[in-house]
């Protein structure tokens, strides 16, 4: 009896655990059970996690797993599709315990120095691969083309510059265009196809929210709008406005600006909001987002996504991962077409002195996968991942998906030709993300903005005022978290460099040709790995750093001060000497 007792106290006791403990187990029977089902006996299981639950990913997916099992019989593919809101949480588990899949999507829903860490940790590079072909493009007209020159990007995306590596394979890629409803457009405006001219895609806009919506009784909504989608509409088409911006920032001369460029800028007066980049940006944004339905700002992505459905809405933003979805959801109610971003005319008297060309979109590859470094069968892993980037397999995938093919000399579907990316134009070049209070006054007062709660001056003038008088508290925190990493990459140097005296040692001790060979070669990538991280990271942005600090801690500019990419006269009077010289013969 007191055996039962004791035992019936320890029950009621730990009763919570015990039922957390018993479900633990049947779920990992019931998981152990459905995946011995999956793989017969003997079989070679090679598990990839990602998290496109998107029905056509996986069905895709599982066809091409199928086509693989034909060539061979022995290899079953599985996926673990996982939700994104947890997949960040899911793969720091797996990879930490040390229980990954084979194959893994990586780039997203983590920060990049997370996943920059776990690459380093966690996955095995694929450097020595991308330059040899592809073996599943025999009899294509790549056969013999490296596998990093078969993609569209050149893979570049899959190139980890911290790292010197390749670390990754992408399979499809992406872009953000204009979804339209033809048959709404049509009715309200008579129109057959939406316009490109900026002044003259406003005026739809205009004659759509004059027209009364018979079953609401309220205006049609022309733009359907969202937090999510306003992110599209200002990195396609407002922000492209503030390239010119490099002009008196860009003091790296990289072509880009970035945030401590910004600061240096407002700081030594070389911006201000009144700089017609910056001014023309604002003023696009406030009359393009003046046709989203009110209280967008508040919205997600469905709600949108609900308007235009419902056909309450003629434009909407979205990219090609949803263009198959949207294209379902109006069979049989409307027609959807695609357009790309209006933009001003040169003549324009507003914006035709800013807007130099269409924004440049680079042609990057997404849906990227790597392999984790607990992979028993790498080989395997590696040649399935080499399959669905050859160039059948590719085109066939994204085929089913209805996204982009990454390799080159595939087929598109024709309702994602419209996506193909301007391999030429501009570029958002302003950034006031600075970090720290500044990053926090910059949303807030961007959002009032926004939402016109507040007049361009009034925006202007806040703003600029609190970025000059505490923005160098961030400005200077984000130098020495800088020079932080400096320490960081000083340490990743030294093992970079003893690898390459060990890839020398080993060359000069080795007696096979082949080896030998072989640690030269692994010799000479580490020496460049060094010496390109050394100059770039630890040389140059030393120099640059350096100097943007001289600027901003003087009283004033130096006298003979120029901007980036503008001649002192010194310079000028010489070049006119030279003309005169060379014409006068």
């Amino acid at each position: 009896m007191r055996l039962i007792q004791k035992l019936l106290d320890f029950v009621r006791t730990y009763f919570a655990l015990l039922v957390v403990f018993a479900v633990f187990l049947w779920s990992a029977w019931v998981i152990a059970t459905y995946r011995a089902q999956q793989a017969p006996p003997g079989s070679i299981v090679i598990r990839l996690g990602h998290w496109q639950l998107e029905a056509s990913v996986r069905e895709g997916l599982d066809e091409m797993a199928r086509d693989y099992q034909k060539l061979h019989p022995n290899v079953v593919i599985i996926q673990d599709a996982i939700p994104e809101g947890t997949y960040g949480q899911w793969v720091s588990t797996q990879l930490m315990g040390g229980t990954a899949p084979d194959i893994m999507q990586v780039g997203a829903m983590l920060p990049d120095n997370i996943w920059l860490s776990y690459y380093n940790r966690y996955f095995q590079p694929l450097s020595r691969y991308v330059n040899t072909p592809n073996p599943h493009n025999a009899g294509t007209d790549i056969a013999d083309v490296p596998l990093r020159r078969t993609f569209k990007d050149g893979m570049k995306t899959a190139y980890v510059a911290e790292m010197q590596e390749y670390m990754s394979v992408p399979l499809s890629q992406f872009g953000v265009r204009i979804f339209y409803n033809k048959d709404l457009l049509k009715k309200l405006t008579g129109l057959d196809v939406a316009p490109l001219d900026y002044r003259e895609f406003l005026a739809v806009c205009q004659k759509i929210q004059s027209v009364t919506n018979p079953t609401s009784g309220q205006p049609y909504i022309p733009i359907a709008g969202s937090a999510y989608h306003f992110g599209h509409w200002d990195g396609m088409m407002f922000s492209p406005v503030t390239y010119g911006c490099f002009r008196r920032a860009d003091f790296n001369r990289d072509g880009f600006v970035g945030n401590d460029e910004t600061f240096v800028a407002f700081k030594t007066g070389q911006l201000d909001f009144l700089y017609p980049p910056l001014a023309c940006w604002l003023k696009m944004l406030r009359e393009v987002t003046g046709y989203f339905q009110t209280g967008y700002t508040g919205l997600g992505r469905d709600e949108a996504v609900f308007l235009f459905a419902q056909q309450r809405a003629v434009f909407m933003t979205t990219g090609t991962w949803d263009a198959r979805s949207l294209q379902e959801q109006a069979k049989g109610q409307f027609e959807v077409g695609i357009m790309d971003f209006p933009i001003p005319a040169r003549d324009d008297p507003v914006y035709g002195g800013v807007v130099e060309g269409r924004i440049y979109e680079t042609p990057g590859a997404g849906f990227r996968f790597g392999i984790s470094r607990t992979s028993k069968n790498f080989d395997v892993a590696l040649d399935f991942l080499l399959f669905l980037a050859s160039q059948r397999g590719n085109e066939k995938l994204n085929r089913i998906i209805g996204w982009i093919p990454a390799i080159v000399g595939t087929e598109l579907d024709p309702l994602l030709q419209a996506f193909e990316p301007h391999l030429e134009g501009i570029y958002g070049n302003i950034n006031f993300n600075l970090g720290g209070n500044t990053a926090v006054t910059w949303g807030q007062i961007y959002s009032l903005y926004q939402v016109n709660q507040i007049s361009f001056e009034d925006f202007a003038t806040r703003f600029t005022e609190y970025y000059l008088q505490n923005g160098l508290k961030d400005f200077l925190e984000q130098q020495r978290d800088w020079r932080r990493g400096m320490q960081r990459n000083e340490q990743y140097l030294a093992g970079i460099r003893g690898r390459a005296i060990l890839a020398d040692e080993a060359a000069a001790a080795a007696t096979d040709p082949a080896a030998k060979a072989a640690a030269e070669l692994d010799a000479a990538s580490a020496w460049v790995r060094y010496r390109a991280i050394t100059s770039s990271r630890q040389i140059w942005g030393e120099l640059n750093h350096a100097r943007q600090l001289d600027l901003i801690t003087r009283d004033h500019l130096p006298a003979d001060y120029v901007a980036p990419y503008e001649y002192s006269p010194a310079v000028l009077t010489k070049i006119r000497e030279r003309i005169r010289a060379e014409v006068a013969p």
